[in-house]
């Protein structure tokens, strides 16, 4: 399997390109500022054909380039139903010390838009997404599973592109309109943390991680059944 990336924009936001293989059909994963240009370079060093852009939740840094790939490709942006509003506002998401980021730019949707189900998977480019609702950086985000094959080994590693739900070291922040801190440790509690200590965690800022990593050295993860609390929290990365 193809999987590739890199960090665009003033925010770095991680944005991943996935195939079975070269030459392939192919997914692009968060699309934000700046980012469709590499994207287009990308599909053409790996002879791809894109067929959809997977948002792992609604803020801008990651959805800023995603209407210029879907309708210049004609293809779907896929995002969960509580945060397609921000596709075309998204200024909903940023509040009111963000909100001037983006001065008089205006936004629309992609010509195509297919809903997230929590729990329901999606299979494009011949990869199966599982998608779980992980609400608390925003209502909407979602964290998306693959199975990667490896050589050599009798079992797929597993990967999570976890967006802004869990970072190295970090958490998403929750200060922004929809954002919890207690509902984001209780998303990360309930979907992440049950999953295998080798499971690779590739999120929307930052460096790649693992879920045993994570367990093992993030602060914000500690105890918490004691920590959680409804205070505005703002994470290391990204909006």
């Amino acid at each position: 399997m193809l999987i590739t990336g890199f960090a665009a924009g003033m925010f770095q936001t991680n944005c991943y390109l996935l195939a079975s293989e070269a030459g392939s059909e192919a997914v692009i994963i968060d699309p934000g500022q700046d980012a469709a240009p590499r994207v287009r370079e990308l599909l053409a060093e790996h002879d791809l054909t894109p067929v959809a852009v997977l948002l792992t939740h609604g803020h801008l840094d990651h959805t800023w380039n995603a209407a210029e790939l879907c309708d210049e490709y004609s293809i779907p942006a896929y995002v969960h139903g509580a945060d397609r509003p921000m596709l075309a506002d998204p200024g909903r998401g940023l509040g009111a010390a963000l909100g001037p980021l983006i001065g008089s730019l205006t936004f629309h949707e992609p010509e195509k838009v297919i809903e997230f189900d929590d729990g329901e998977p999606v299979e494009l480019a011949g990869i199966r997404f599982s998608v779980d609702l992980a609400p608390g950086h925003t209502q909407g985000s979602v964290l998306l599973g693959i199975e990667v094959p490896v050589d050599g080994e009798d079992a797929p590693v597993p990967v999570c592109f976890s967006g802004d739900v869990l970072f190295a070291g970090s958490i998403g922040r929750t200060d922004l309109p929809g954002g919890s801190h207690q509902q984001l440790l209780g998303s990360i509690a309930a979907k992440l943390l049950p999953l295998p200590d080798h499971t690779q965690v590739l999120p929307g800022h930052g460096p790649q991680t693992s879920i045993g990593q994570e367990r093992a050295t993030n602060p914000f993860l500690a105890d918490l059944s004691t920590t959680a609390d409804d205070a505005p929290k703002k994470g290391r990365y990204g909006l």
